[in-house]
Parts: C-alpha cells; sequence; structure tokens
C-alpha cells in the first residue's frame, strides 16, 4: 500500500533539489508577466484594488491552490513561491516609494474626467471606461445631469471622486438618464440649449443642423438643469 507520508513526494514530488532554480525563475517571471498583463488591461476590471494588489491575490492563490489538490505539486516548491512573491511585494513596495516614475507606470495617475459641467475629453478617452458605465457610476451617486459635476476623477484604484456644484450654481448639462439620452438627434426640432452628447459642450441652438463647437461633433440632446436630489 502505498505511504501517503513519503516525504520525498510530499515535499518535492520526486525531484531533484535544483528543480527549485527553476521554481524561482518561474515565479520571477509569471509575477512580472501578471503585473504587467493587469497594467496594460487597464482599471475598468480593477476597481477598489489596486493593480499591484490584484497580482499579490492571483499569484499568492494560484501557488496556495496547487498543492492543497494536486499530490503532483510538492510543498517544497510552493513554499519557495510564497517567497518569491513576498520578495518582489517588497522590491515592488521599495521602489514604488522611490520612483514617482515606476508609480506612474505600475498604479497609474488620477485623471480628471469632468471638468465645470464637461468631459475633459483627452482624460476621458485615455481611460478603458465606456460612456453608459460612467454614466451608471453618476446614476449610483444620484446625479441627473452632467450641469450638477463639477469636477470628477478617475482615481488610481479605478473609484470614481466627485465635486457637486451647490444648487444655486447648477447649470445647463448633459442628461444621462437613459429616457432622455435616448433622446439624442443631430436634427434639431426647436429652439433651446442642447448638450453635445459626446463632450456634453452646452450650446443655444436653433432648428438647424448644428456642429459642436469644442469636438465638432453633430449630435445632440436637450439640456435640463434640475438641483440635484439628495
Amino acid at each position: 500500500m502505498k505511504d501517503i507520508f513519503e516525504w520525498d513526494r510530499l515535499l518535492f514530488n520526486d525531484l531533484p533539489v535544483e528543480f527549485l532554480l527553476e521554481v524561482l525563475f518561474r515565479t520571477v517571471i509569471m509575477f512580472i508577466v501578471v503585473l504587467l498583463t493587469l497594467k496594460f488591461a487597464g482599471k475598468r476590471g480593477v476597481k477598489q484594488l489596486s493593480i499591484f494588489e490584484v497580482v499579490i491575490i492571483i499569484s499568492l492563490g494560484s501557488a496556495a491552490g496547487d498543492p492543497m489538490f494536486y499530490e503532483d505539486v510538492g510543498l517544497i516548491p510552493a513554499i519557495l513561491v510564497f517567497m518569491v512573491i513576498l520578495t518582489m511585494y517588497r522590491m515592488v513596495t521599495w521602489l514604488l516609494g522611490k520612483s514617482k516614475r515606476f508609480e506612474i507606470f505600475i498604479e497609474g495617475k488620477t485623471q480628471s474626467i469632468i471638468e465645470d459641467g464637461q468631459f475633459s475629453i483627452e482624460s476621458f478617452e485615455k481611460e478603458d471606461l465606456a460612456q453608459d458605465e460612467f454614466f451608471t457610476e453618476l446614476r449610483l451617486k444620484s446625479i441627473e445631469h452632467l450641469g450638477q459635476v463639477r469636477n470628477a476623477y478617475i482615481e488610481t484604484n479605478g473609484t470614481i471622486s466627485m465635486y457637486f456644484y451647490p444648487d444655486e450654481e447648477v447649470k445647463y448639462g448633459l442628461p444621462i438618464r437613459p429616457q432622455l439620452f435616448s433622446l439624442k438627434s443631430t436634427n434639431i426640432p426647436k429652439s433651446g440649449i442642447y448638450a453635445c452628447t459626446f463632450c456634453a459642450n452646452v450650446q443655444k441652438l436653433e432648428p438647424t443642423a448644428a456642429t459642436c463647437t469644442v469636438c465638432a461633433r453633430n449630435e445632440w440632446v436637450l439640456a435640463i438643469n434640475t438641483k440635484r436630489l439628495v
């Protein structure tokens, strides 16, 4: 009968001790691969946690899970993986504190999304964040139109920070409620104040085709200036 506590198999899976050098190399490479993959994947799926924290969770989860379930994975190589990940964590943390350029590369930097009720187009286009998803974030904060928002930022962990106009300063803005935003059109049916659906620029328009003075698009929706209800 096979002894379930064959220590050489349990600790090394009958592999030579030299195999630990390969485990060391593999772990370092995969740690870097996961880190860079999440870095270039953007913030969209990494909200609340930083990219670096997600790398640690993924790496440790994989290293811990395999030796728990598979008998062909030795404990010593798995323990070495943990030690290497911890060392890499310490190194990256040290570099984040020492190099601002490295910190920006790994963690990114805060991006302005809304300035004075309009999209900061250059910043917004850099982020992997769909307009519908962004509008959802705003509606969850009881925002009805962009004229209620003075500034909004995407933080390095993917969350959105907002600063609002006081009621007496709320201005006309792009409506983000689906039933209002869906009324967008390239034709202006009547005179009024309209918001560009791309950049949220607000203009007073007459019943004719019009081009946005900010982004040169031509799709509009009637702007509103209702106060924010908290």
